[in-house]
C-alpha cells in the first residue's frame, strides 16, 4: 500500500485553506519566505478569544520550499469553526527586508472565503504592537463546506457584448440604499437589491454593470467605495441581505445569474495595487504579519519604510511571483466559481513598478494573456497610479486590454462648456482616440480599446458637471483639500442649486444631453455612472468616497423629478445600438467626412462647432451638427437629403429624440441653437 504523504503532512497547493468532503479534512497552506515559526489557531464557535486548539508547523515536516503546510481530519478538530496564523520571524529591519513580524498578532489568511468579525473586533488593536487576541477577524471554515456546496447556476453562461458595449458603473449599496429605490424591504443596498433593478436595467439598454469594489473590506476603515480590500475571495457582507452562513457567496451567485439571463455583463472593479493595511502604523491583518517584503514596495526608510504608488500608504509587489500568483488566484476564483465576466484594475500601473518602483516590465501581464480561464475574460485598466505615471493608450497593458480614456472625458468637458480651440480634440475623440490606440498597419490597435466616459465614480457626478464649478467636500472631513482640481466643469451661470432659474435648469439639462449624445455617438466603449440617467447630485462633493448617507445613494425621486431627461437617455442608448458601424472594432476611416458650420471643420481657437457625416453599416448615413457656442448658427447640411431628423437637444423633452421618420428635413440649412447638437439620419 503506498503512503500519500500530503494525508500526513499536508499539501503546499492550493494556498489557503481547503476542504475535502469526501474525507473530511483540511489541506491548510501558507506563503512565508522569511518565517521562521507559524502556527495554525483554531477557534470553537462563541470562543474567539483563545483558541481551542492551536498546532504548531514543524518546518522538518510541515513545509515545502517557503509553504507552509498542515493536514487536519475534521474529526482531529471537532470544534472548530474558526481559523487564524500566528507568524514569527526575522526582527531585523536592515534593507531589503523590512520585516514586520510580530507573534503576538492574530493574522488572517488572505485566501480566506469567509471572515468572522468578532463583537469586539478593533482595527485599532491591529494598529499597535500588542496582541490583538480577541478582536481580530478570523476565518470561517464553515465557508468551505459552503463553497462546495452545489448551486443552482441553471446553465448560466459568460455574456459577452462587442458593439453593443455599454457599461454602467454601480455601487451596490448606493444603487438601492434609499428607499426610494422601490425594492423590498430588507433588500435595500444589497446584490438582492441589484436583483430587483434588473427589470429597470434592461429597460435603461445598458449591457455590463462594472461594480465598484464589493471584495470585503474593513468596516471600521471609512473607506464606503471599497477601496481598501481585506478579503480578496468572498463578497462584502453588508452587500448581502442573507446574513445566514453563506449567504453573501449565495446571493452573489444569484445576483450574477439573474444578470447574465438580461443578458447583462458582470464586471468587477477590483485592487490589486495596494491593501487596507496601510503604510507604517496601520493596521497589521494578513501581509504585514505574514511577509512583509514579499508582498510589498519597500525602500530603504526604516521610520517610512513602504512605497506609496497608491495613495493609501502601501503598493503591492506585483513582481513577486508570490504575490503574482495570489492575484491570478483570485481572479481564477471570481470567474470560476463566481461566474464574473471581467475585471477593472483599479490604478492598474501599479502592475508596471518592479520591486524599487521603478516602471519596468513586469510578469503579471503576460501570466493574465498566456492563463487558460483569464485570457478569455473582459479586461479593463485604471491606466495610471496616484504617484507620476500615466500610461493611456499605445503598448499599455496588452492588445485586447480595453483603458479608461482620461482624455475623452477631458477634452468632451472642455468643448462642451465652450473652451476655445478644442475642435481637433473633439474630432480625435469621436473617431475612436486614434492618437492613443493607433489604428494605423504597424500598431493595429481597437477603437472599442477606449473606454469613452464623462463622468465616473472619481469626481462629479453629471449633474454636478453642469451645476458646480469648484468641489464641495467638506463634510470628507478634510478642509475641502481632497478630490480633483480642476473639474472641467461649468454651472451654467449660478454654483450649485440655491436660488436657480428655470432658465438654468433648462440649459443644465441641454448641456447633459449634449454630454450623453457625444458619448454614445463615439467610436469606442461608452460608460457612465449609475444615475446619471437621471441627474443624480452629490451637491458638488467629487470625492465621496467616505460618505456612506443620502450624499452618495442614488435618489430614485429624481427619476420622476427628470422623466423627461431620462427619456431621452433610454431612447439615445437604443438609438446608438441599433446604428450598426457607430461603435466599431476598428476606426471609421473613409465612411466619415468633417464639415464646419458652412464647408470644412474650422480649428480656429475661436471655433466651437463641428459637423461631420458617418456611413452607417447598413447604407444609411449620420449627419451630427454640434454648435458649443453661445449663440445659434445656421448650419449647411454638406450632403444630400432627405433626412430624418432624430435627436435636437436644443427642444423640450418629447422632442428632443425623435423615432426615424418622425420628422422630414428636406432644405439643406439648420438653425441649431446654441449650446446645443442636432443628429439627422438618411437611408443613402
Amino acid at each position: 500500500m503506498q503512503t500519500d504523504w500530503t494525508l500526513i503532512e499536508g499539501s503546499p497547493i492550493p494556498l489557503g485553506v481547503s476542504y475535502n468532503p469526501i474525507v473530511k479534512a483540511y489541506n491548510v497552506a501558507l506563503y512565508s519566505n522569511h518565517a521562521a515559526k507559524v502556527s495554525l489557531l483554531l477557534y470553537a464557535e462563541e470562543e474567539y478569544e483563545l483558541p481551542r486548539y492551536t498546532i504548531v508547523l514543524n518546518p522538518l515536516i510541515n513545509k515545502s520550499q517557503r509553504v507552509w503546510h498542515c493536514y487536519l481530519k475534521e474529526s482531529e478538530i471537532p470544534e472548530a469553526a474558526y481559523y487564524a496564523f500566528q507568524v514569527d520571524g526575522p526582527v531585523n529591519i536592515e534593507e531589503p527586508y523590512w520585516h514586520a513580524f510580530n507573534p503576538k498578532k492574530v493574522l488572517l489568511d488572505p485566501y480566506t472565503k469567509a471572515i468572522f468579525f468578532p463583537p469586539e473586533f478593533s482595527r485599532l488593536a491591529a494598529c499597535d504592537g500588542f496582541s490583538n487576541a480577541g478582536k481580530a477577524a478570523l476565518g470561517c471554515l464553515r465557508s468551505l463546506k459552503d463553497a462546495a456546496a452545489p448551486f443552482d447556476w441553471q446553465n448560466d453562461k459568460p455574456v459577452r457584448h462587442t458593439d453593443d458595449l455599454i457599461i454602467y458603473e454601480m455601487h451596490v449599496r448606493g444603487f438601492t440604499r434609499r428607499a426610494s429605490a422601490g425594492v423590498p424591504v430588507g433588500q435595500e443596498g444589497t446584490f438582492a437589491g441589484v436583483i430587483a433593478k434588473i427589470p429597470y436595467l434592461k429597460d435603461l439598454g445598458i449591457t455590463a454593470v462594472e461594480l465598484m469594489p464589493v471584495f470585503q473590506f474593513d468596516p471600521q476603515e471609512n473607506n464606503y467605495w471599497g477601496y481598501m480590500p481585506l478579503g480578496f475571495f468572498m463578497p462584502h457582507l453588508a452587500y448581502s441581505s442573507d446574513k445566514t452562513p453563506g449567504g453573501a457567496m449565495r446571493e452573489f451567485k444569484t445576483m450574477v445569474r439573474e444578470l447574465h439571463k438580461a443578458g447583462i455583463e458582470v464586471i468587477l472593479d477590483v485592487v490589486f495595487n495596494h491593501t487596507v493595511e496601510g503604510g507604517k502604523g496601520g493596521p497589521v491583518y494578513h501581509f504585514k504579519g505574514i511577509d512583509n517584503s514579499t508582498y510589498y514596495l519597500l525602500k530603504h526608510t526604516p521610520n517610512d519604510p513602504y512605497l506609496n504608488y497608491s495613495g493609501t500608504g502601501n503598493t503591492l509587489r506585483t513582481d513577486h511571483p508570490a504575490t503574482q500568483q495570489f492575484i491570478m488566484d483570485c481572479l481564477r476564483y471570481w470567474v470560476t466559481e463566481m461566474h464574473v465576466d471581467g475585471f477593472r484594475f483599479d490604478l492598474a500601473s501599479v502592475f508596471s513598478r518592479t520591486s524599487d518602483g521603478r516602471v519596468g516590465d513586469t510578469p503579471i501581464f503576460a501570466q493574465l494573456a498566456a492563463d487558460p480561464v483569464l485570457s478569455s475574460v473582459r479586461m479593463i485598466a485604471e491606466p495610471w497610479d496616484a504617484v507620476d505615471v500615466y500610461q493611456l493608450g499605445r503598448a499599455f497593458p496588452g492588445v485586447t486590454w480595453l483603458q479608461w480614456n482620461g482624455k475623452f472625458r477631458d477634452d468632451v468637458r472642455q468643448f462642451v462648456k465652450s473652451d476655445a480651440g478644442f475642435v481637433g480634440a473633439l474630432i480625435q475623440r469621436l473617431y475612436g482616440s486614434d492618437d492613443l490606440f493607433p489604428g494605423d498597419a504597424f500598431h493595429a490597435y481597437h477603437s472599442y480599446q477606449s473606454v469613452n466616459y464623462i463622468n465616473s465614480h472619481d469626481g462629479f457626478t453629471l449633474y454636478d458637471t453642469v451645476a458646480y464649478n469648484s468641489k464641495h467636500n467638506q463634510a470628507n472631513g478634510h478642509n475641502n483639500t481632497d478630490g480633483h482640481e480642476p473639474n472641467l466643469s461649468w454651472n451654467c451661470g449660478i454654483e450649485g442649486d440655491m436660488g436657480v432659474s428655470e432658465a438654468v435648469m433648462q440649459l443644465r439639462q441641454r448641456q447633459a444631453k449634449n454630454f450623453f449624445t457625444l458619448l454614445m455617438l463615439s467610436n469606442g466603449t461608452p460608460m457612465f455612472v449609475a444615475g446619471d440617467e437621471f441627474l443624480h447630485t452629490q451637491n458638488g462633493n467629487n470625492n465621496a468616497y467616505n460618505q456612506d448617507n443620502e450624499t452618495s445613494w442614488l435618489n430614485w425621486n429624481r427619476l420622476d423629478q427628470f422623466s423627461g431627461f431620462h427619456q431621452f437617455i433610454v431612447a439615445l442608448i437604443r438609438f446608438r445600438k441599433e446604428q450598426d458601424g457607430i461603435s466599431r472594432s476598428r476606426f471609421w476611416r473613409n465612411d466619415v467626412r468633417w464639415y464646419g458650420v458652412n464647408g470644412q471643420p474650422d480649428f480656429q481657437s475661436s471655433s466651437r462647432s463641428l459637423a461631420f457625416s458617418l456611413k452607417l453599416s447598413s447604407g444609411k448615413t449620420l449627419y451630427v451638427m454640434i454648435n458649443a457656442y453661445w449663440e445659434g448658427l445656421p448650419f449647411v447640411i454638406q450632403e444630400p437629403g432627405p433626412w430624418s431628423r432624430i435627436i435636437n437637444t436644443y427642444l423640450a423633452s418629447g422632442e428632443d429624440i425623435l423615432k426615424e421618420g418622425t420628422e422630414t428635413i428636406t432644405h439643406s440649412d439648420y438653425w441649431v441653437g446654441e449650446r446645443s447638437i442636432v443628429v439627422l439620419l438618411s437611408n443613402h
